[in-house]
């Protein structure tokens, strides 16, 4: 790396990264401090303009793949893979304006620094991010890396319908980010992705930095119960066939199934629907979501076992009918201990606490640990509140990780593995 005499001691702006993610913030603005960009919609189109105006600005090459996945570029002084950072712009539909944005504009941050200080890497920079990581609209989640990682060829992923009936392939095309390079892409050099936490570990422990070890395994799966509507007032409890009391069964069985499994698992009803919905009528039919996750495959596997059985004796009990599908399904990832290494030395040195810890959530950088080495950099969030417009991190605790992404790329970039 081509550099002076002060690069062990640059520091990102944090006002400057700061401005850029409320501006960001601002595009698909609810009004309450919150942001709703659901992927390739409208409101994404403008946070992806308004991103990639950025990185034209800072003098990157910026390329759009065929699932439009968006990689902008540093060159180095020698050719080839590049050391990646980034993450995703779009949200959910109540979302706040730090999740996935901060992976993004932080490399941004972290280029506009070097680039001022008159440091030109050995290898490339790349910042990226990738489409619907949320899968608020077109599941599953992580899609745009699944893509890119070769997990899921680009025509199948064309064809998927969102939530509201839209077809991917067309709303790519729709907002102009239909990209030609291929997929799946080149694989970088190494990952990094700086992300807020999403939950109360670090902020309760009192530490600035989590090294994430790894990402816990998620199963999705989509359960349809099928029974029979009914008049609410003379139809006796022992003749019912109620599929909104079998679907309650199945919300308290994942509670259950998680308290008593204990460890790491953990279980969520996120979804409900009830047909026909009336406040007088049986319902006939139930569709709701139980969204499973564990750090450890076998006890995942072990939980998708024991809903399934639970299923069938609900099925019986009531007199319904109980099907499930799968939405998605990722094994648990273990990042590349060598990228753990760098990032807990590099936060270590810059006289940040740390703390190892696996991620709760999925986030692309487990897609991209199925082609390169990976890992990620935590950040605390207040209250451990995310996915809500309340979503906070501070300005000081920014400005931490954005340091570390800072020096663990310039780490990689200069020597990393060969």
């Amino acid at each position: 790396m081509t550099r002076g005499p002060q690069v062990g001691e640059l520091r990102i702006d944090g006002d400057r990264l700061l401005r850029r993610l409320r501006e960001l913030g601002e595009v698909g603005s609810t009004g309450d401090g919150g942001c709703a960009r659901l992927a390739l919609t409208d409101a994404d189109r403008s946070g992806r303009d308004l991103v990639t105006t950025w990185m034209r600005d800072l003098g990157m090459q910026v390329a759009v793949d065929e699932i439009g996945n968006v990689v902008a570029t540093l060159p180095g002084q020698e050719a080839g893979a590049a050391v990646m950072c980034g993450s995703h712009v779009d949200t959910v539909a109540t979302g706040g304006i730090y999740d996935g944005n901060l992976g993004v504009l932080a490399g941004l941050e972290v280029v506009e620094t070097l680039s001022a200080a008159g440091v030109v890497p050995r290898r490339p920079l790349a910042v990226a991010f990738f489409t619907d990581e949320e899968g608020s609209r077109f599941a599953p989640d992580m899609l745009g890396s699944l893509v890119y990682a070769g997990g899921l060829p680009v025509e199948e992923a064309y064809d998927i319908v969102g939530i509201d009936g839209a077809r991917l392939g067309d709303e790519l095309a729709r907002i102009g980010y239909l990209g030609s390079l291929p997929c799946p892409g080149q694989a970088p050099h190494a990952y990094v992705e700086l992300h807020i936490e999403q939950g109360p570990v670090l902020e309760r422990h009192g530490e600035t930095i989590g090294v994430v070890t790894g990402v816990q395994g998620i199963s999705w799966q989509e359960v349809a119960i099928a029974g029979q509507s009914n008049h609410a007032g003379t139809t006796p409890l022992a003749y019912r066939h109620d599929a909104g009391l079998a679907a309650a069964r199945v919300a308290v069985y994942a509670r259950q199934l998680a308290a008593g499994m204990g460890g790491d698992q953990v279980a969520t009803v996120g979804k409900l629907d009830l047909f026909p919905d009336l406040v007088n009528v049986v319902a006939g039919r139930a569709t709701l979501t139980v969204d499973l996750r564990n750090t450890d495959e076998a006890r995942l596997a072990e939980a998708e076992r024991l809903l399934g059985a639970e299923l069938d004796r609900i099925a019986l009990d009531e007199g319904v009918r109980c099907s499930r599908r799968h939405l998605a399904r990722f094994e648990p990832v273990e990042f590349d201990p060598r990228v753990v290494q760098v990032v807990e030395s590099t936060a270590g040195s810059l006289g940040y606490s740390v703390r190892r810890m696996p991620s709760g959530a999925g986030h692309d950088a487990q897609m991209l640990a199925r082609v390169c080495p990976a890992g990620m950099i935590f950040v605390p969030s207040v209250g451990g509140v995310s996915h809500n417009p309340a979503e906070l991190t501070t300005p000081e605790h920014i400005e931490a990780g954005a340091n570390v992404l800072l020096h663990v790329l310039a780490r990689l970039a200069d020597q990393g593995w060969s």
